[in-house]
């Protein structure tokens, strides 16, 4: 099992300061936080253990999940009280650095077409396909997504309006952010199906907002609004507000200071806090995982679209988190990543965490 380490009784409220979101003094060497996650939700289970590297979860139905492994390409389903076990290994799957088998999404229509999506890098280039879980052949719905050891983005998550959002990266070519010819460095929405919306910002593109160095968090609030995590280079990560049409910066901008012609984030952590990975939204609460940082970072919303104070816990208490995620029931079911290559050494598995609702 992977290794937990104790950290001491503090949870660390960070300033978010005004005009920049910068969130300041929550170093690497004192993360602080607790291995809870605090009011309104129980002490943790471990749904299933020795993962190598999972990545992507999507929720089913019957309240158990799909939850991929980067590496061996393969898609396991987990559930409280029962032994983890292989659904299927998708073909074509080329792991290398960070790309892989990454993103899951369940249909929102699972219970009558048993579809699920899948984001993950062929030897040429990352892409999008659907399956039915019971067996058939891979249906691919985009193609042609730049690909390299890094950058590789790859989380999908469909939205209220019944649209499948993907977040991909750069793949170390920051130009390719600003090229709406590229689908390198985007967020990009499909139909279910993979046709184009009509109402996307260029009716023959899916490109839904462009600027972005590496998206892995995608969630939306109560009012639909949309929120997305992206890593930062050398100064900081960030949270920011999606909307149609927007371009987020890079590589022109990391951070704020984009002026009118750019959209500055909402929160920004320097890069040993954060690298921010996936995200979700209960309540007027948004959880990100974090890799580097280890913690798991607690994002008040206002209510209208705007951040609170963020707040760290788990520090340091299951080491890097790849994905936060909250099923139908309220809890808040957490990945770790400490197989991925970046982890702890000592740690010799992943494991999928289950915080139930209090």
């Amino acid at each position: 099992m992977a290794r937990l380490r104790p950290v001491p009784a503090l949870l660390v409220a960070c300033l978010v300061l005004a005009g920049c979101g910068v969130v300041p003094g929550v170093g690497e060497d004192d993360p602080g936080g607790e291995p809870g996650i605090g009011a309104g939700f129980g002490e943790p289970e471990v749904v299933a253990g020795g993962l190598e590297a999972p990545w992507g979860l999507a929720f089913l139905p019957d309240g158990g999940a799909l939850v991929s492994e980067r590496d061996s390409g393969r898609i396991l389903r987990v559930g409280p009280g029962s032994e983890a076990r292989e659904a299927l290994t998708v073909p074509g799957v080329a792991a290398g650095g960070e790309g892989g088998l990454l993103g899951l999404a369940v249909s929102p229509e699972f219970e009558e077409d048993q579809l699920v999506y899948a984001y993950f890098s062929t030897s040429a280039d990352n892409r999008i396909v659907r399956f039915r879980l019971g067996g058939g052949q891979l249906e691919v719905l985009l193609e042609g997504i730049p690909k390299a050891g890094i950058h590789n983005g790859g989380r999908i998550a469909f939205g209220p309006d019944g649209m499948l959002y993907a977040g991909t990266g750069d793949a170390s070519e920051g130009s390719s952010a600003q090229d709406p010819g590229s689908l390198g460095g985007k967020i990009l929405r499909l139909e279910p199906d993979g046709g184009i919306p009509a109402d996307n910002p260029d009716p023959g593109s899916p490109v839904w907002t462009l600027g972005h160095r590496n998206v892995q968090g995608l969630a939306w609030d109560g009012q639909g609004r949309m929120f997305a995590t992206e890593f930062g280079q050398n100064r900081v990560d960030e949270i920011n507000r999606i909307e149609r049409g927007g371009n987020y910066g890079w590589p022109e901008v990391e951070g704020t200071g984009g002026g009118d012609r750019y959209r500055d984030p909402l929160v920004t952590w320097p890069t040993a806090q954060a690298s921010p990975s996936g995200a979700a939204i209960a309540g007027d609460t948004m959880y990100v995982a974090a890799l580097r940082g280890e913690r798991l970072w607690t994002v008040p919303l206002d209510g209208a679209g705007g951040t609170g104070e963020p707040a760290a816990v788990l520090a340091g208490s299951y080491g890097r988190l790849r994905h936060a995620a909250v099923a139908a029931d309220g809890a808040l079911w957490v990945l770790t990543s400490n197989r991925d290559g970046r982890g702890d050494p000592a740690a010799d598995d992943d494991r999928v965490l289950r915080f139930p609702r209090a």
